[in-house]
């Protein structure tokens, strides 16, 4: 007859191993964490998305027209019927003021955009090719920084003629070189690292050497850049509109609506007050995110 032993050693154990699941991590997911614990940064974000709602619901959260007016109810202060009060023609300040929002961050967004794609693309050609394609970019670039970034935009709408349109190509082709210059600078060092030699030795062409390596490397300081640069152009688009180069009536533009207002600013304040915190709460955002962006992505910042 089997005994069954109850020694230790013959009762039946379960083991149980722990499987260590890896988190999933990146430079983009780590700049995003870094950055979630900028205050200033976050501030600044939401400065951005308030302005940018505002802008897509304007049409349906504005209470008057912004076109229309009312000669009888000039200059009137902020009231219930009036949150913001009107101009000097009558007309709404609080929907021209949501309007305004609309055509500032148009200009703002468009206008980097485009100097972003032409500079980078100027700014790759130059560091990467060298010689006489460097010399001439760099020359150009040379031309338009030499004169002040302001006067230039002037001067280019004074000869397209006074628009927004032609403001907004104005504010884009003075902001080339300040994108040109910094992805040269970035592609000059990027293009001596190890792996581009690498990818040469493997027989990639220049072409995907520069748009499979040496561009995403190049990307971070455009971004902090391009983001500093809306504040900027908001700024400049406001000062041509002011001086009515820009937007042209009755488009409800914040800068047009300063200029507007100017000599009204001691009998109706209101009126010069609201587009002002406007242009100054929207650029101070993207200035904060700007700042925060850069210390997360500047690698430089977290010596």
């Amino acid at each position: 007859m089997s005994q069954f032993s109850m020694e230790p050693n013959n009762i039946p154990t379960t083991r149980h191993t722990l499987v260590h699941v890896p988190v999933v991590s990146g430079p983009w997911r780590d700049a995003w964490r870094a950055f979630q614990h900028n205050k200033m940064a976050l501030v600044g974000l939401s400065i951005i998305i308030f302005f940018v709602i505002i802008a897509l619901i304007a049409p349906w959260i504005a209470p008057f027209d912004y076109k229309a007016q009312n000669l009888v109810g000039r200059l009137q202060p902020p009231s219930a019927e009036h949150w913001f009060g009107t101009d000097d023609l009558g007309r709404d300040l609080l929907t021209r003021t949501l309007y305004g929002a609309r055509i500032s961050l148009w200009v703002g967004f468009l206008s980097v955009i485009g100097s972003m794609v032409v500079g980078t693309a100027l700014g790759l050609v130059a560091g990467f090719y060298g010689k006489w394609a460097d010399m001439i970019i760099s020359r150009l670039f040379d031309i338009l920084l030499a004169f002040p970034g302001i006067l230039l935009a002037i001067a280019i709408v004074a000869i397209l003629g006074p628009s927004l349109e032609n403001a907004l190509y104005a504010i884009a082709i003075v902001n080339v070189p300040t994108y040109g210059r910094l992805v040269r600078s970035k592609v000059l060092s990027v293009k001596t690292e190890e792996y581009i030699t690498s990818a040469r030795a493997l027989g990639a062409n220049n072409v995907r050497i520069i748009l499979r390596y040496i561009l995403p490397n190049s990307l971070t300081p455009i971004i902090v850049q391009g983001t500093l640069g809306i504040g900027t152009a908001i700024i400049e688009a406001a000062a041509l509109g002011f001086l009515g180069l820009g937007a042209q009536p009755p488009q409800p533009e914040w800068g047009k609506m300063l200029s507007d207002s100017r000599q009204y600013i001691q009998n109706a304040p209101w009126t010069v007050i609201f587009p002002g915190i406007s242009i100054m709460l929207t650029v101070l955002g993207f200035n904060l995110m700007g700042d925060g962006l850069r210390d997360v992505l500047d690698p430089r910042a977290k010596r």
